[in-house]
């Protein structure tokens, strides 16, 4: 098949209404994962949302192509990857260190950690990604939303309406549940059996319901298995055994051994997961490497066609240079405020500067391997994360002793506070390494340019760079983050809660403070190893048809109930309509490989929607709350403050969520027509 550039010199690729277009919908879907991450520590991948508002709006021209909107795609998509910065960065505001986010600082290390992260996998294209039979799935999935807009193609209209159907009922969810506050967000249904306290859980997020859909149900019932032996096993052993206080309320004191007990375990086995993962990697990892790199240095290799140019080794190299020095400069603006001296201080942002640089090379090839064989959403960025944090940690902290900055407890907060900074630069770099593969294996799909789509996801990090601090910035004053509020009169239960932040931070004090919880840590590495091995077990055995992932189980652990179950339900329901798609298409004798194909489109665009209509919802009226409070207003300005509303709230929410879910099964299921 011949290259589409070479059938047509003037197909419109990398243009400026292109970059212009992307830049808009990468603000837009950045202020959204942003939202979404800080609220449950799962964000959304915008390539196939952002390729079909990309070719309804390029529909318009009619010079438009399929590769024009695939680097409007490829930019957009640095908006669902660069923003897990704030995976890591929001535990400077809770361990007290910031009291905001200072623009300069956060921009920098998300636009050096992106191009490195980028320029990081770009040696592992023609290996990882050419030569490779890795499945890439929202690389395919992104390649076949573009293919079908093609004007060849009369499909191409559906799209966008799925989008908007999904953005819309999730936005009116939104608004009645954050913005009047007449529906509840979930409910739970807590019983005692003795001094055993269990908990049957329910969350009404459209949004998670969406992205429980895309997740499946191998990462459903994993979740699941996590909520079960959460609720099911350890938070009733813990409470039976230790007894509830006299004067405590259950529900409160169940609360508490989850958040001081059992979510270590969940760490501890999100942890053992994420080496796991790495470990199994390593081989093929650094054979593709060096195949790469041998490619790179070899005179006689030709690019036979634009198709297979990359940035150049010269290019390549100056601008790594460059995003080493937008380290430097980040690091030295971060430690120039602390009370140490110059010698100390530059030796601190070489060691930094390295660290970032040397771990976030290993994490971007990790990351891309993983990206490629499960999908950038399913990718252990959190896993990732963790063992960053530790490993920075454990190096500081012998620099700390060497310089005595380990004897004051101001030295002891600065150390843990630069770690945090650190780490947010490795995520940067292993978040867009993600999302760079699964982008080149959309541009080897649809015959693109593979520099040009380099150069376009390096503008849309740096576009996305300049908003992820002012959108932490609003979010922080309108809701604040759980333990760090910025006024004292805020209501913490709508807190947001920065899932990943929290533990980042949890385990670096613990580290310099030694006094982390290393014993349930330890049952969880335990657990985790438990759960490999299983999980092992039944692939081999199955023929991958079954599996029981550890990561997917520690964020079951992990995160609040009621946040992991509308995941649960949505990957359930993904399951389910599945199934009765392909009975319905083996009693009637139809493709049934084109109708789930069909089926996946739909489902994916609305659950798209339903996540960015939430958010987006979540973002303005953040506005909202924050230029009403500036104005020394209430902070839930729109609240109706209905009396005896609680269990009607519950209710009303119960009955929007089935009502959501009906419609989401609904459109998918169009794909019987």
């Amino acid at each position: 098949m011949q290259n589409a550039n070479s059938l047509s010199p003037s197909v419109r690729e990398l243009t400026l209404r292109g970059m212009i277009l992307g830049a808009l919908i990468t603000i837009i879907f950045t202020a959204s994962n942003v939202y979404l991450g800080l609220k449950v520590g799962l964000t959304f991948a915008s390539s196939i949302p952002a390729a079909v508002i990309s070719m309804a709006v390029l529909k318009m021209f009619s010079d438009s192509s399929i590769l024009e909107n695939n680097m409007v795609q490829t930019q957009a998509s640095s908006a669902g990857t660069l923003s897990s910065v704030i995976f890591v960065l929001p535990g400077l505001l809770m361990m007290g260190y910031w009291q905001g986010f200072p623009f300069l600082q956060t921009l920098l290390i998300c636009i050096a950690g992106g191009i490195l992260g980028v320029i990081f996998t770009v040696p592992l294209r023609h290996v990882m990604v050419v030569k490779s039979d890795l499945p890439y799935p929202e690389g395919v999935a992104a390649a076949e939303i573009l293919r079908a807009g093609n004007p060849k193609d009369g499909e191409g209209g559906s799209g966008i309406k799925e989008i908007a159907v999904g953005s819309s009922l999730a936005a009116l969810a939104s608004f009645l549940t954050n913005g009047l506050r007449v529906i509840s967000d979930g409910a739970s249904y807590w019983f005692k059996g003795g001094n055993a306290v269990f908990q049957l859980p329910m969350g009404y997020s459209l949004a998670l319901l969406g992205a429980g859909y895309l997740v499946g149900i191998v990462g459903g019932i994993a979740i699941l298995t996590g909520i079960g032996l959460t609720w099911g096993v350890a938070v009733p052993y813990f409470t039976a055994s230790l007894g509830i206080p006299a004067d405590a309320n259950y529900i409160d004191f169940a609360m508490t051994i989850w958040k001081t007990k059992v979510r270590f375990i969940g760490v501890g086995t999100i942890g053992i997961a994420a080496i796991w993962t790495l470990l199994v990697l390593m081989k093929p990892m650094v054979q593709g490497m060096m195949q790469s790199f041998r490619a790179l240095r070899d005179p006689n290799h030709k690019e036979q066609d634009s198709t297979d140019i990359d940035l150049s080794p010269k290019s390549m190299v100056y601008i790594i240079l460059a995003a080493i020095v937008l380290i430097a400069l980040a690091l030295q603006n971060f430690i120039e405020q602390a009370p140490i001296s110059l010698e100390a201080s530059i030796l601190l942002i070489l060691v930094c500067t390295a660290l970032a640089v040397f771990i976030g090379f290993f994490v971007a090839a990790a990351c891309g391997y993983m990206a490629g064989l499960v999908g950038s959403s399913s990718s252990p960025i959190s896993g990732i994360g963790i063992i960053s944090v530790v490993l920075i940690a454990v190096t500081l902290m012998i620099i700390g002793k060497i310089t005595g900055l380990l004897d004051s407890a101001e030295g002891q907060q600065f150390l843990t506070a630069l770690t945090i900074f650190t780490g947010a630069i490795v995520v940067s770099t292993a978040a867009i390494s993600n999302d760079n593969l699964q982008d080149l294996k959309t541009g080897l799909l649809v015959k693109a340019t593979p520099w040009k789509q380099q150069v376009a996801l390096i503008v849309g990090c740096i576009v996305g760079a300049l908003v992820i601090a002012p959108v932490l910035e609003i979010l922080y004053h309108a809701y604040g983050f759980m333990g760090a509020l910025p006024r004292p009169d805020m209501d913490p239960a709508h807190a947001l809660s920065a899932p990943q932040a929290t533990l980042m931070t949890t385990i670096a004090k613990g580290i310099f403070s030694s006094n982390l919880e290393w014993t349930y840590i330890f049952i969880g590495i335990a657990l985790g190893i438990l759960l490999i091995i299983i999980d092992t077990v039944l692939k081999k055995f199955t023929h991958n048809h079954f599996a029981l992932p550890a990561l997917a189980v520690g964020m079951g652990i992990y995160l609040p109930p009621s946040i992991n179950m509308p995941i649960v339900i949505g990957a359930i329901m993904a399951w389910l309509i599945n199934r009765h798609l392909e009975n319905y298409a083996q009693r009637r004798q139809l493709d049934a490989q084109n109708m789930k194909k069909k089926a996946e489109r739909y489902g994916t665009l609305f659950a798209a929607g339903l996540i960015v209509g939430e958010s987006l919802v979540g973002v303005l009226l953040a506005f909202v709350i924050a230029a009403s409070v500036t104005a020394g207003g209430s902070e839930a300005p729109l609240a109706l403050d209905l009396a005896n509303w609680d269990t009607m709230a519950k209710l009303l929410g119960l009955g929007f969520f089935v009502t959501g879910a009906i419609l989401f099964a609904l459109r998918v299921l169009r794909a019987k027509k």
